[in-house]
């Protein structure tokens, strides 16, 4: 199966097709930063503003892969359909399925995405998709209910084109969580130690025990215990990883490890969104952290395009 990687970031969405086989034909990514990494890791650098790609110019594709960003959308005709859509990025992809008919549209958002202006924005995606030919299918998951230790609620959506039966299609059901913060620490102190802190105004509140939690667990704060002011045990999970946000711990929350508390390091966070030992980072570290906070939880994508490849294999079977 081909697909393309719009909106493509550090290039997550790539990472789970292609461990599933898939082969990824085109890219496209504005931001100069992720360009670089995404270049670093797969050989190749995604186009820029997907506003003035031709779409007649982008190569046909079995499956079309797409977080792209949640924008307020115009719905003054409220025909909630294709001319809703206008004005957004959710368009570009709108109109790259209009010409490139794919089997399969797969997309990820924040979670808020199902809720914004009274699910109106959601039901201008979904007319549109189906106005294009295509079912809908949309849910929100959190990635602690598939394996990874980070709270991260983010809405999937798949779309089948209409002549593929997606009677059979489930997403993925969730399962227990067996490893915690604690599983994906690094252990070379000498790369930890500048990310440690000590504060005269933290308060803690008391000694963690040893049970796991699918939570967090939260055991102090510093200052006011604002956001990025927050401390947790490593024998819970993360909080959401953030590409924006101050605080001490900005981004990614304290955490107290071997009796002192510090930030997660970025390549903690990559492990915690799925990404290997072997993905290159960028190496201004506020760099990584955000294009992290902003990317997806490789682990999810891999097991819902599991479940949309058993789809597309029985349509084949049968």
């Amino acid at each position: 199966m081909s697909f393309i990687d719009l909106f493509a970031g550090l290039g997550g969405f790539r990472l789970a097709l292609e461990s599933l086989g898939a082969n990824c034909v085109y890219s496209n990514e504005w931001d100069k930063y992720a360009q670089e990494v995404y270049c670093q890791n797969f050989g190749e650098t995604p186009e820029g503003d997907i506003t003035k790609v031709d779409e007649k110019t982008i190569p046909d594709h079995d499956i079309l892969c797409a977080g792209f960003p949640c924008q307020a959308f115009s719905i003054s005709g409220k025909q909630l359909g294709f001319k809703d859509s206008r004005g957004t990025l959710f368009f570009d992809v709108a109109r790259i399925v209009k010409e490139k008919r794919p089997k399969v549209v797969f997309m990820e958002n924040v979670k808020n995405f199902a809720s914004h202006d009274d699910g109106k924005t959601l039901a201008v995606v979904k007319a549109t998709m189906e106005e294009l030919g295509y079912s809908f299918h949309a849910r929100v998951l959190n990635a602690v209910d598939y394996g990874m230790p980070q709270k991260r609620e983010r809405i999937y959506m798949v779309c089948f084109r209409n002549d593929i039966n997606d009677f059979g299609f489930q997403f993925p059901a969730p399962f227990p969580l067996k490893r915690h913060v604690e599983d994906f620490l690094l252990d070379d102190e000498s790369m930890l130690e500048k990310l440690y802190i000590k504060r005269d105004d933290m308060q803690m509140n008391g000694e963690p025990d040893d049970k796991y939690s699918n939570k967090s667990i939260r055991l102090g704060i510093v200052n006011k215990g604002g956001q990025g002011e927050r401390i947790y045990s490593t024998k819970g999970i993360a909080i959401t990883l953030s590409a924006y946000g101050g605080g001490v711990f900005a981004k990614t929350g304290g955490y107290l490890v071997n009796g002192r508390t510090r930030r997660l390091h970025p390549r903690e966070c990559a492990r915690i969104m799925g990404y290997p030992d072997s993905y290159i980072m960028a190496k201004n570290a506020n760099q990584a952290y955000k294009q992290f906070g902003n990317s997806v939880v490789v682990d999810v994508l891999q097991y819902i395009a599991t479940e949309f490849g058993r789809t597309l294999q029985n349509n084949r079977d049968n």
